[in-house]
């Protein structure tokens, strides 16, 4: 099973969730690919997850942004192995700013993002990372993120950093396979 964790204000459209979808459908492989549609609360999105990794042992993760650091936590709490993609490493810190009226880049939904989200954010905080579970793709062209923080967050764990590209990603369809591969997931479309 790969679960894929949207970012910050994303949802499971988001083009490398597509992407990830159609790579694992062309392998024939299409049920085993989850991406959920996280509830604004950290803490909730926390407890779907787990209930999510718990449900499926041995899942791979892939997390984008935000997502990242939901991967982090679910891969040292559950053992699993995680690819990052320009995750965010210290979200509380990156958010708090943004406390307010919120909405989401695909359906447009809007709702208050509070001082209590900005708390339970930190309250996932991992502290120690076991390096050999992550493989850490950080651009940086990196247009919200400093992908420096990324690569020291990450240090000896497996990393490409990826020379320009964009907070989203753009490119993301040249590293499909590195990221199914690493994840666990082989095979011939």
């Amino acid at each position: 099973m790969l679960i894929y964790i949207h970012g910050f204000n994303s949802s499971p459209a988001s083009a490398k969730a597509q992407l990830l979808k159609a790579r694992l459908e062309a392998l024939g492989r299409g049920a085993e690919f989850a991406a959920p549609t996280l509830p604004h609360s950290p803490a909730q999105a926390a407890a779907l997850l787990d209930a999510l990794a718990i449900g499926h042992p041995g899942a791979a993760l892939v997390g984008s942004s935000l997502g990242g650091y939901y991967a982090t936590y679910l891969a040292e709490k559950h053992d699993l192995k995680a690819v990052l993609l320009n995750p965010a490493v210290r979200p509380y810190d990156l958010l708090a700013p943004l406390v307010g009226r919120q909405k989401n880049f695909h359906t447009g939904e809007e709702y208050a993002f509070t001082a209590r989200h900005v708390a339970e954010l930190r309250g996932l905080e991992v502290e120690r990372i076991t390096p050999g579970r992550y493989l850490l793709l950080a651009a940086t062209g990196d247009e919200v993120l400093d992908y420096r923080a990324a690569a020291e967050r990450y240090r000896g764990c497996r990393q490409i950093v990826i020379e320009g590209s964009d907070h989203g990603l753009s490119d993301f369809a040249e590293y499909l396979d590195i990221v199914l591969e690493f994840c666990g997931i082989r095979g011939e479309a």
